[in-house]
């Protein structure tokens, strides 16, 4: 296992570090370190290391005691979950998390955040992007099928006018036809320029959407490589993996 070497460059968006995250008196994360430029960056693990934490704590909700959350070079950290999606960090979460009791295009409504540039995520852009949610914007969307779900649940972060996506198990309960649409569809977002941070168990969305691997260990980060480089490293894909 080499030393982890935290990327430094002018080009990164977020920059975690070091961070220590608590549920009670149970510490998840334990000086949890990674950064984000204009890219995709997986972070990898098995269950219960802490994966989902980390996104949690960077979008507010489960706050770190202590370390650093930078987004573009402001400090995060402490600050509420409706500004930090403000400041253009969209989530996505495990699970979906739908509102049983808004339709499709609620769902987009009630989170649009309206800014002044070209191309901007608007409802009615979510439905062209979208066209098997704009045949049922009137439709509850926890009515939606598996797949139908995801797609809501990406678009009710879009709407939001993100520069970065934290993406938390995506393909979780999907198809195999549904877990290539979301690929396709985390193509697209990036050559939009929109950065995506990806927790993901399959590891195969991984390898051909990310540029970089972060493998998170009992709450700490100890890996970081090159995509190709961690491929290559079948020894260490079954230790930390199991695959």
């Amino acid at each position: 296992m080499r030393e982890v070497v935290i990327n430094n460059t002018h080009e990164n968006l977020l920059e975690i570090r070091d961070i220590n995250t608590y549920y009670g008196n149970s510490h998840v994360l334990q000086g949890c370190s990674l950064t984000v430029g204009k890219e995709c960056v997986a972070v990898l693990g098995r269950n219960g290391m802490g994966k989902t934490t980390l996104l949690r704590s960077i979008i507010g909700l489960t706050p770190p005691r202590n370390g650093t959350i930078r987004w573009k070079d402001q400090e995060i950290s402490g600050k509420l979950p409706y500004s930090i999606a403000n400041m253009g960090i969209g989530y996505v979460p495990q699970g979906r998390r739908l509102y049983p009791s808004l339709s499709v295009e609620e769902h987009l409504t009630l989170h649009h955040r309206k800014i002044e540039e070209t191309n901007s995520w608007t409802p009615e852009r979510i439905f062209q992007f979208f066209p098997e949610l704009a045949d049922r914007r009137k439709i509850s969307g926890t009515q939606l099928s598996g797949g139908e779900q995801q797609m809501l649940a990406i678009s009710r972060a879009l709407i939001t006018n993100p520069s970065i996506i934290l993406l938390d198990e995506p393909s979780e309960g999907l198809s195999p036809v549904n877990i290539d649409r979301v690929i396709k569809i985390c193509h697209e977002l990036l050559k939009e320029n929109i950065s995506i941070l990806l927790v993901e168990q399959n590891i195969h969305i991984a390898e051909v959407l990310a540029k970089r691997i972060s493998i998170i260990l009992s709450g700490k980060t100890i890996y970081e490589s090159d995509t190709a480089d961690f491929l290559k490293n079948t020894d260490l894909r079954h230790k930390y993996l199991g695959v």
